[in-house]
């Protein structure tokens, strides 16, 4: 199964997250896909930006899958935060302009990689958020870009409610950049990549560069608190838990 789309117009390549059935959430071969997909855009000349998506209308990514991370122990929940860091990484060390076009829900890691892009493009009906809590995660991660995008005092508010972001809250947090008609966000995306794609390249690599420089030091301090902070979390069995009762009630509303 490609868990990742990648189509190129011009000098834009064009990323989609392929799970619709599922939200787009994540799993182990879709992270790695994506990092694959990074990794090729990086490489190739022709490539001056990226744009980010999801498959389908109803989400950009709604998480971490619960399938998947409802197994774990504390010494897989080590081995995640290792394939996190690797993601984002790959974002934070790009040397070309990433923009996200936001075609519905981003929740959790998904709505994290939202703002480890660039910049992002949505419409009225975007949700955005870290519910992590919901579910028994700590937001170790999702603590550190809040933060700096928002300050401690919002990130602490985020955080600890869970609660979910409407467009025009996010956009006035500055989390979302351009709010379009719902119909035009993808050549919203598309016109701001190429945008971007014609600044001058070096400038455009320094500047990336120098964003990464100057949040290095926290974000290494957020990958290690992660792993000490989810192996523990994970050794309790409260995600777990947590994860099991959300499936279960997903899947009595569905009955």
């Amino acid at each position: 199964m490609n868990y990742v789309l990648s189509e190129t117009t011009g000098s834009v390549r064009k990323l989609t997250l392929n799970r619709p059935e599922k939200l787009n959430a994540w799993n182990e071969p879709m992270r790695t896909m994506l990092i694959e997909a990074l990794d090729a855009a990086e490489a190739d000349a022709a490539v001056r930006a990226i744009i980010l998506t999801g498959a389908g209308s109803k989400a950009f990514g709604a998480g971490q899958d619960f399938s998947e991370s409802k197994k774990f122990d504390a010494a897989r929940a080590e081995t995640w935060m290792d394939e996190w860091k690797a993601l984002y990484s790959r974002f934070r060390n790009s040397t070309k302009p990433i923009v996200a076009a936001l075609n519905g829900v981003a929740a959790g890691s998904a709505f994290q990689v939202a703002l480890l892009c660039d910049l992002r493009v949505g419409h009225k009906g975007i949700m955005m958020g870290q519910p992590e809590i919901n579910s028994g995660i700590p937001s170790v991660t999702g603590n550190w870009i809040l933060r700096e995008m928002l300050g401690l005092g919002r990130a602490i508010d985020l955080m600890l409610t869970g609660r979910m972001l409407d467009a025009d809250e996010a956009y006035a947090f500055g989390l979302i950049n351009r709010i379009v008609p719902e119909a035009d966000v993808q050549q919203a995306a598309l016109e701001l990549a190429n945008e971007l794609s014609a600044k001058p390249p070096v400038a455009m690599r320094l500047n990336r560069q120098r964003v990464a420089e100057v949040t290095q030091a926290a974000f290494d301090d957020a990958m290690a608190a992660g792993t000490r902070i989810q192996s523990e979390a994970y050794a309790t069995g409260e995600p777990q838990k947590m994860m099991e009762k959300f499936i279960a009630a997903r899947a009595a509303r569905k009955a």
